[in-house]
């Protein structure tokens, strides 16, 4: 579903990510994992089109979509949770969510159901603005708005960092319904070893804007955290 061949991605001149290569099986979760500022949320952020320019192939579907516009990448069905969520502070709760429908191809404005059944709280709370809500109830809401654009892919960026505990137990459990049970593929920056190591079918280790390691959950060792993630 996804793949990236000799991936440069640049913020002005500069190129943050180098030579990155990989690929993606639809349906599956994909962990990128590294020391802060080694390029993750960057490569999250080629991902959606949003650097100044790339170079090397990135593909989507089959389909080159290096100079995609943003805007034309979630109508493909590429969904994003980016770090600090992009709550609409004055837009109610459906407000929020409905916003993530502009991006269906088919022009419907409903939110689907199983969204209040995999976050309760947003339905109990769908009249309250969202800038009421805790900060684990804005990331419930981020992702809720993420899917009802009904994605065919869903990038989250580090989507318990700075959570409460009670909820950072559900939202993971939620991203694992929702690539186990409903399929759907997953790409996610997590700094949780633990649950990297129980949701991932594949992972990468960035360092300095490079790929230092790839593999599967059981290649995420503890002495592969000691050498990559301990600080």
């Amino acid at each position: 579903m996804l793949a990236a061949q000799n991936l440069f991605s640049y913020y002005g001149k500069s190129p943050i990510l180098q030579d990155l290569n990989f690929e993606l099986a639809s349906g599956k979760l994909f962990t990128i994992l590294g020391r802060n500022g080694v390029g993750k949320t960057t490569l999250l952020r080629t991902l959606m089109g949003l650097t100044d320019r790339t170079e090397g192939r990135l593909t989507f579907n089959g389909a080159d979509i290096g100079s995609t516009r943003t805007s034309d990448r979630a109508l493909l069905g590429i969904g994003y949770i980016p770090q600090g969520r992009e709550v609409i502070p004055r837009f109610t709760v459906r407000e929020n969510i409905v916003m993530g429908t502009f991006a269906r191809r088919d022009g419907k404005r409903t939110i689907p159901d199983y969204i209040f059944e995999l976050f309760p709280i947003l339905r109990e709370f769908i009249d309250r603005r969202g800038g009421d809500l805790s900060g684990g109830q804005q990331q419930q809401l981020a992702i809720a708005r993420a899917l009802a654009m009904e994605p065919k892919m869903l990038i989250l960026d580090e989507p318990t960092e700075g959570i409460q505990p009670n909820i950072v137990q559900q939202i993971e459990d939620v991203i694992l319904r929702l690539n186990r049970e409903m399929g759907l593929t997953i790409v996610i920056v997590e700094q949780n070893i633990p649950f990297a190591r129980r949701a991932s079918d594949q992972f990468i280790l960035m360092d300095k804007g490079r790929i230092a390691l790839a593999g599967q959950a059981s290649d995420l060792t503890d002495e592969v955290a000691d050498q990559y993630l301990t600080f």
